[in-house]
């Protein structure tokens, strides 16, 4: 959008700087990423997540830069539920630790590009369709309450629909082969790894992007927020790795989200929810998640309950 431009451009060259160098520089040699790094890394994000809402504030005023801030904390309380899936996938294919971090990066380019597809597609429906919004209300909703009842949850990658796909078209190597992702005009293990992360980050974005949508309807907004989410989530689950088993009560901060977000959709022609309330709300919902989950007992690896 024209009034958007600068921010355009600032945006999509701090994401390419940051990524270049990642992948470029850190990522030339599989190695561990320490405590210590992953929770520098996480503070880096986070922190430059609130340069850029500055950024928003002085260029287009207070209400896009709050509905900035609620689309980036949204995001990010629903994906910390991905840190379990995570977990599980990379236990699942006994990923070596060294390649995680390979994965998660290369990972960001699809993740991106399906919510980028996701978010013009959602904005452009419900400018055409404004009932769209009821729908989208009511598919929040019922995930919600799927989510909440959802008692025991596990991984299954081989109902994962990219990996079918890929099987019928190419030959996967039984045994990883140091970090690349082909070998000899064969997949490694690390790519069949790749495309599981793909796909549950698609099935993830079926919540998120809605869930966002419902904040605002500027696609820079939704589309920044979502980013700048993924992008801290990558180091976020190695400074986290070792406490996700405790990370039990974000199962039920994450539907709490859900069904509030899909009521707010569903009651959009009856009440508006001031974006500062919607902010408070999710605050409220993620900080107690956090809470709750540092108080509760840890959780198996394998399930959750």
């Amino acid at each position: 959008m024209p009034d958007h431009s600068l921010a355009w451009i600032a945006f999509g060259m701090l994401v390419l700087a940051t990524l270049a160098l990642d992948i470029g520089v850190f990522q030339r040699k599989p190695r561990d990423l320490g405590l210590k790094e992953a929770v520098t890394w996480s503070v880096v994000w986070i922190g430059l997540a609130l340069i850029f809402n500055i950024g928003i504030y002085f260029w287009h005023g207070g209400e896009k830069a709050l509905q900035f801030c609620t689309g980036y904390l949204v995001e990010l309380s629903l994906s910390l539920d991905n840190l379990f899936a995570f977990l599980l996938i990379f236990g699942y294919f006994k990923v070596p630790t060294p390649y995680r971090h390979k994965i998660l990066s290369w990972g960001i380019f699809g993740a991106v590009s399906m919510r980028a597809l996701f978010i013009v597609g959602g904005i452009t429906l419900i400018g055409k369709f404004h009932w769209i919004i009821y729908v989208l209300g009511a598919f929040l909703v019922g995930s919600g309450i799927k989510t909440a009842l959802n008692t025991s949850r596990e991984i299954q990658p081989e109902q994962n629909l990219f990996l079918k796909v890929f099987r019928r078209f190419i030959s996967a190597a039984p045994q990883y082969e140091g970090n690349h992702f082909f070998v000899k005009r064969r997949a490694s293990p690390l790519f069949v790894v790749l495309l599981i992360m793909e796909g549950t980050d698609l099935v993830f974005a079926l919540d998120s992007v809605p869930a966002v949508l419902a904040v605002t309807p500027d696609v820079f907004i939704v589309f920044t927020s979502n980013v700048f989410a993924i992008l801290g989530l990558r180091s976020m689950f190695f400074a986290l790795e070792g406490f996700v088993n405790r990370i039990r009560c974000t199962h039920y901060g994450f539907a709490a989200v859900l069904i509030f977000v899909g009521a707010k959709m569903l009651l959009a022609g009856v009440c508006h929810i001031p974006t500062w309330a919607f902010f408070l709300f999710i605050a409220g919902i993620f900080v107690i998640s956090i809470i709750a989950s540092a108080l509760a007992r840890p959780v198996s690896p394998t399930t959750r309950t």
